[in-house]
């Protein structure tokens, strides 16, 4: 984009002013923080002036941009030869943590592109980098039934193995100096070091004693695998498959899984591997940064547009649904109790399914079913449970980003076999977001529950599986309590929901949490929380 012509002799006295407006604020900052901030646009809803403001921003962005890659470039060749910059990248393969969604993929996409941008100013020849979501294997993204591949394919002429997310800012000048001061001949997996802070149920409360003692990786801070701790992963598993049925937390689970009960190599802990936001003044020395901001992609879905069923039943209609209406149902237009008895003072209805002690698959359908039979076409459903703590402004937002009219299916990605066939599926306690185009295609299938107290969030992946739907994860979706939770991991996010009111006082998450505020607005949606 080229600078605007008329920006010294008609801008320049208003310009700060105007920049100081809350909306220029955010959408200046959101804007400016892309991947590729040349190809971005400001915000129809905008007043001029604010309009005018925000493409000066996102016009300097684009220019800063460049001269951040030129100086990096000219950088590196003071310090070394192009060409052998260039080779040093070839023996980096990058692998990117991406999904099939149409917003997802675009994302990855523009990261593949400025990992290629950056290389190319040091020779025609370009490092691999793969999309997680083109891999032909259901399981892809829990890394490890790919390890033959890699093993295959790139233990020749390759050192690393490096994975991101979408969202992960990669400076690989700086990278390459970073993978540069450890031994590649050596079995080794690097990244920005997480440890749980008290034993918790999604680690099944592992190193109960001392829970901090075990290091597992942060995945938007990037991580990385030597070739031969690869190879030595690759032998092992054609030797022993995967024993565990379900993968809950990745990043916990792949650390365990090198760890292998003290045989395998710890987490080596990287510094310039950080989640540092990208105008941190602590970001000049990392080789990534992260993006701290919650997606937010045009206006916010209307209130309207999204539907809210709360599952509940009669035992829980005097403890938990009071809580409900104190904290989050303010925020929803359209929101209705689902139970097994019909009370007017809530009110609940009664969808003529008995209550069961688990699973909830016949409630659940029965939902869905009402969802789609009702006379307003709302694009969007959100099922959650009775205890589920929940900010519908902030998924207003983020479902900005998602077309109604594709089969989407978002939350918090779980799975299940995936070493030997099995299927991912939203786990229901975080919230399960349905487009009303995927309960369709659902319904169409005839995919239905095997028996009432079948586990609905999986019964429900597993027929989205057979349809080939991917479910879409969201890790600011939580199945648990913020407690259960890595500190750092949870400092860089902008959450959507936790789950749980077990020994906690679910008022005070919500509102430490989840409540909506003006400070969110004025820095641009960053979410600092110093304690839990």
């Amino acid at each position: 984009m080229a600078r605007l012509p008329f920006a010294s002799s008609f801008f320049f006295f208003f310009r700060e002013p105007l920049c100081l407006s809350p909306f220029v604020l955010f959408y200046g900052r959101l804007l400016t923080n892309s991947q590729n901030p040349s190809s971005q646009s400001c915000p129809h809803r905008l007043s001029w002036p604010e309009s005018l403001c925000c493409a000066f921003m996102l016009n300097d962005a684009s220019e800063d941009v460049k001269e951040e890659t030129t100086l990096l470039s000219q950088t590196a060749v003071k310090s070394g030869n192009p060409s052998q910059i260039s080779k040093e990248l070839k023996e980096i393969v990058f692998v990117i943590q991406s999904q099939r969604n149409s917003f997802h993929l675009k994302k990855a996409e523009e990261l593949k592109q400025n990992i290629l941008n950056q290389a190319a100013d040091f020779g025609k020849e370009m490092p691999a980098i793969l999309l997680i979501h083109q891999m032909n294997n259901e399981g892809a993204w829990t890394i490890l039934p790919l390890m033959h591949e890699f093993s295959v394919t790139y233990s020749r002429n390759s050192s690393w193995i490096f994975f991101c997310e979408e969202d992960t800012r990669i400076h690989i000048i700086k990278l390459l100096k970073t993978l540069g001061r450890y031994d590649k001949s050596k079995e080794l997996f690097l990244g920005k070091a997480l440890h749980d802070d008290e034993s918790t149920i999604i680690h099944h409360y592992a190193f109960a004693e001392n829970p901090t003692v075990f290091k597992f990786p942060d995945f938007a801070a990037g991580w990385a695998l030597s070739i031969p701790l690869v190879k030595k992963l690759a032998k092992r598993l054609k030797n022993e498959p995967l024993k565990s049925d379900f993968t809950i937390d990745l990043k916990y689970e792949i650390a365990l899984y090198i760890w292998e009960k003290g045989n395998g190599p710890h987490l080596t802990p990287v510094p310039e591997f950080c989640t540092e936001d990208l105008d941190s003044p602590n970001a000049a020395l990392c080789a990534t940064t992260f993006l701290h901001l919650l997606p937010f992609c045009g206006d916010p879905v209307k209130k309207m547009d999204i539907f809210v069923a709360v599952k509940t039943c009669k035992k829980f209609h005097g403890d938990r649904i009071p809580i409900v209406k104190q904290t989050w149902e303010g925020e929803a237009t359209l929101i209705e109790y689902y139970s097994d008895f019909a009370e007017s003072s809530i009110p609940t209805v009664d969808l003529g399914v008995p209550n069961t002690e688990r699973g909830h698959c016949g409630k659940t359908f029965a939902i869905l079913e009402r969802f789609l039979n009702r006379p307003a076409a709302t694009p969007w459903l959100v099922v959650v449970d009775d205890d589920t703590l929940i900010s519908i402004s902030r998924l207003q937002k983020l479902l900005s980003c998602y077309e109604p009219s594709e089969p989407v299916i978002l939350g918090e990605r779980y799975g299940y076999g995936l070493g030997s066939g099995g299927y991912s599926y939203i786990t229901g306690g975080g919230g399960m977001v349905f487009s009303r185009e995927a309960i369709r295609r659902l319904f169409a299938s005839k995919c239905r529950c095997y028996s009432n107290d079948a586990p609905d969030d999986m019964v429900i992946g597993m027929c989205f599986s057979g349809l080939g739907i991917p479910v879409t994860h969201s890790p600011l979706f939580h199945q648990a309590r913020p407690m259960d939770y890595s500190k750092d991991y949870l400092s860089h996010q902008v959450p959507i929901s936790f789950h749980k009111h077990w020994n906690v006082d679910p008022v005070k998450v919500y509102f430490q949490w989840l409540s909506p505020n003006v400070r969110e607005l004025q820095d641009g949606n960053r979410h600092l929380r110093e304690d839990l």
